[in-house]
């Protein structure tokens, strides 16, 4: 009878059973070899980076909210009264010189009254030399008796009151001259035009706004510091301000006010503001004052951690524990933070990684690459967090 071969499903068995079983003895080796480890081993929760505080001088600075304004704001009038508005020469915005003609009237008026007074001036000439020549004459006959003392006398004051006279129509043309001059509005500064009222073919009286103009295009930041705080400030310090289009500048304070407001007990700091396009009357502007410096305890602003409402740091003990204290802050400098009370200068603090730690925790302190972000580095511990639970539960 000849001899079964083994079917191939058959071996494929067999096989299966030879490995499962030897799976089943290195099995009940590792936990017996488990059984026989400690198994209540602490694993560190995170790996965090440590700094310690810094002590240095730290700039002294005092923050303050205001308006931007015209240094000095000038208005521009009519000077004539009773005479048509020809044309307007320039709009809000422009920039103009000193002496520059911004409108000017119909002088077609004004001219006549000038020729008129012309004439007037020639006409008392005439009268005054003719009675200049009499008197001449008159006096020349003194010696001979032809003429009487009164006469002489009324010759020579005849010629005296033609010449005031001659004074009187020269003034008049000066006048008239004056008023013809002032159908054109000039710039009485160089500076920005702020507003206009004029408009073309109006008739208007002396003293009726055409324009207002910021002189120079000076402008100032008017900031409203507190009583208490005004006698810190003094004429020549520096400030940085910072406009609503996120525009920062460096101004000098010009002068502070002599006075203080009775209803919000604030007064007004002036502070030249160098220019910019950036800055326009009107805006609001916050900014701070330049004090100086003084001594500080400085952390990273990255060991800073928020909770409730209170800030904390999170010190590491000897034993690679956490503790969490309750710190009080200063002043923030670039990408550090003041400390005023809770922290000494000797003890080490967690930097990255210290907002996702909590009082207690064991933590692994070492030099590791920076994540690019927050949430890169929450994932990088918590997988290592979740590996070294895996471990756990394997052994």
């Amino acid at each position: 009878m000849p001899a079964l071969k083994p079917l191939p499903a058959t071996l494929a068995l067999a096989a299966i059973l030879v490995l499962g079983s030897t799976a089943a003895l290195l099995y009940t080796g590792t936990s017996r070899a488990a059984d026989e480890a400690p198994a209540d081993t602490a694993r560190p929760a995170l790996t965090v980076s440590t700094a310690q505080p810094q002590r240095g001088a730290v700039p002294l600075r005092l923050a303050a909210n205001g308006n931007v304004a015209a240094w000095q704001e000038a208005s521009i009038g009519a000077e004539s009264n009773g005479l048509r508005l020809d044309a307007v020469l320039v709009n809000v915005g422009d920039v103009v010189k000193a002496g520059q003609v911004l409108a000017h009237f119909s002088p077609e008026t004004v001219q006549a009254d000038v020729a008129q007074a012309r004439a007037s001036l020639l006409e008392a000439q005439a009268v005054a030399a003719e009675a200049t020549d009499n008197a001449e004459r008159a006096r020349s006959l003194q010696a001979t008796g032809a003429l009487s003392q009164q006469q002489i006398q009324q010759f020579t004051t005849a010629g005296q009151t033609t010449q005031a006279r001659v004074a009187v129509a020269r003034a008049l043309l000066q006048a008239q001259e004056l008023r013809l001059q002032h159908t054109q509005v000039r710039a009485p500064d160089s500076g920005v035009i702020s507003a206009r009222t004029a408009t073309v073919g109006a008739v208007l009286g002396t003293g009726t706004e055409l324009f207002r103009m910021v002189r120079k295009g000076r402008l100032e930041w008017r900031a409203e510091v507190t009583a208490t705080e005004l006698a810190r400030i003094q004429p020549g310090a520096k400030a940085r301000i910072t406009g609503a289009s996120g525009t920062t500048i460096e101004g000098t304070v010009r002068m502070v006010a002599p006075t203080v407001d009775p209803q919000t007990r604030n007064a007004l700091v002036y502070v030249d503001l160098p220019p910019t396009p950036d800055f326009r009357a009107g805006m609001f502007a916050r900014g701070e004052f330049a004090l100086g410096s003084s001594d500080a305890l400085t952390i990273p602003q990255e060991a800073l951690v928020v909770r409730d409402g209170f800030a904390y740091v999170f010190v590491v003990g000897p034993q690679q524990r956490v503790q969490q204290r309750k710190v009080q802050t200063g002043r923030r400098i670039a990408d550090r933070v003041e400390i005023l009370s809770g922290l000494e200068a000797d003890m080490s603090v967690a930097v990255r990684g210290a907002g996702f730690l909590n009082d207690g925790d064991l933590v692994r302190v070492g030099v590791q690459p920076a994540p690019t972000s927050a949430l890169e580095f929450f994932i990088e511990n918590r997988a290592l967090a979740l590996t070294s639970q895996a471990l756990i539960a394997i052994i």
